[in-house]
């Protein structure tokens, strides 16, 4: 995949290039803006372009460098997933009802990147409510995986994942509940960083007409996305800190530096299947090699540990609190149906189709216990961390899946090693992470036989989000990382 030389590089060397003068900050959006005038109507990535008032910025960073400001994104083009208020522009999260749907005012987290110096070229695409690892909604279409148009680039933040992999730009905003950062990431290559809960407050990442008050959303986290794993750490320090409306009236974000900074000192648990939802033989493959390559470089790798929690209960338990969570927003209908559903469920079934079903109708009173639940696991994760740096292990049971739109995503079924289950089980692995609240880098590991991306996500403890960015990173410098995709020839 030809380009331009500044149509892969990373944020902090087009900083550098900006800094020596070696190229503006309106010729790199004109490279970005033409990249997707050549390639998105195969990709479908970006939906709402904001090429006019991205050159403006352009221009005012060129402007402002001239001046010998320096900020942190000064200059460097970067998209923003569709469901974040951008002023002027729609916000739908691709339901239709929503289409002319307006946002008056800046999501936090874009104002913080606009601040910054960053130059903001468009939205990328997402599934209906962002409810799938697919990116396809009645307004925009569908998104493509620039490795194979014919499958998914992941979801819901799918069209940041698949705009970083084509070149349109270094770095993009996302968000992640069910894996909606390190899913994409996975499927397209990339890199992104689901931060410890509420590190970045969420305003203005909301569902339309909403008005974008402080809140945080249980289970869900804003993070960033980006072909290096240093620029991960660039864009967290721009968007992390407390919302200036509540928090950030008594409170300063302080995170600990890393634990270590060279690999050989870091301590790692590695996990590559579970009975409960096993990986396929290209996702084992890749973790093993990763085992090797680790212990060559003095990691400490370890392959089990009583001090895990249990797999098959936590992600019991996370089912219930992310359908309760979701159903909140069902249609009544909807909601009836489930509420049906759950009450022919036979107490000994454990299936996680049967925990969704009961999360859907979870009283308060049960809520209430499942949340204790939580605690405790936070509180096993903790003495686990004690004696590990990061657990890494799967994001996703198989790379990436040809395009599956059937309405009931509970009928859909995923092929593990020629084996079927269920399409919404695959929640267990970003699950892991999400549950207790906890800091995960996805990271890439190259590419299967079959050319599609695979990779891990490294996991760290409560608010030591700079342990894993940094293995990330010297895991990156020492083995490699992003492979462009080969299909598009400039």
């Amino acid at each position: 995949m030809a380009g331009s030389q500044w149509s892969f590089e990373s944020a902090i060397g087009l900083s550098a290039a900006l800094a020596a003068k070696k190229v503006s900050a309106v010729e790199l959006a004109q490279d970005v803006i033409a990249r997707i005038e050549r390639h998105d109507g195969k990709i479908n990535a970006i939906c709402v372009r904001d090429f006019a008032r991205g050159l403006d910025a352009a221009r005012a960073a060129d402007a402002a460098r001239g001046r010998g400001e320096n900020k942190p994104l000064l200059g460097i083009p970067l998209t923003v997933k569709e469901s974040f208020n951008v002023a002027g522009l729609p916000t739908t999260w691709g339901f239709p009802a929503q289409k002319d749907f307006v946002a008056p005012d800046d999501a936090l987290a874009v104002s913080r990147v606009k601040d910054a110096g960053g130059v903001i070229l468009g939205k990328t695409n997402v599934p209906l409510g962002l409810a799938d690892w697919q990116s396809y909604n009645d307004i925009y279409g569908t998104t493509n995986n620039p490795f194979d148009l014919g499958r998914t680039p992941g979801g819901s933040s799918g069209g940041s994942s698949a705009a970083l992999a084509a070149g349109y730009g270094p770095l993009s905003l996302g968000s992640d509940i069910g894996g909606s950062l390190r899913v994409p990431a996975f499927h397209c290559g990339v890199y992104a960083h689901k931060p410890t809960f509420a590190l970045v407050p969420s305003r203005g990442n909301t569902p339309p007409p909403l008005p974008p008050l402080p809140f945080d959303r249980d289970l869900a986290a804003v993070g960033p996305m980006a072909r290096s794993a240093a620029d991960l750490s660039l864009l967290l320090d721009v968007i992390a800190g407390p919302d200036p409306l509540e928090a950030g009236k008594g409170y300063r974000l302080a995170l600990p530096a890393p634990r270590h900074h060279a690999l050989k000192d870091f301590r790692v648990l590695l996990i590559d299947t579970d009975p409960l939802m096993p990986t396929d033989e290209d996702v084992r493959a890749a973790i093993e090699k990763l085992a090797g390559d680790l212990g060559k470089a003095g990691v400490t790798v370890t392959r089990q540990s009583p001090l895990l929690p249990d797999f098959a209960a936590s992600t019991r338990l996370y089912m219930r609190l992310l359908m309760s969570f979701w159903a909140s927003s069902f249609q009544p209908e909807i909601y009836a149906g489930a509420q049906a559903a759950a009450s022919t469920l036979s107490p000994d079934d454990t299936s996680l189709r049967a925990e969704r079903l009961r999360g859907i109708t979870l009283s308060h009173r049960d809520w209430v216990a499942a949340d204790g639940g939580r605690t405790r696991l936070r509180a096993q994760w903790r003495e686990l961390f004690k004696n590990f740096d990061a657990v890494i292990g799967p994001i996703m049971p198989t790379t990436a899946f040809p395009h599956d739109h059937s309405p009931d995503q509970e009928t859909r079924r995923i092929k593990v090693d020629g084996k079927d289950y269920p399409y919404a089980d695959q929640l267990a692995w970003p699950g892991i992470a999400t549950l207790p609240g906890l800091p995960s880098t996805a990271i890439p590991l190259g590419l299967s036989r079959g050319g599609l991306p695979v990779g891990v996500q490294i996991v760290g403890a409560w608010l030591e989000d700079r342990t894993p960015l940094k293995l990330a990173e010297l895991i990156e410098r020492e083995f490699g990382g992003f492979v462009p995709p080969p299909m598009f020839d400039d």
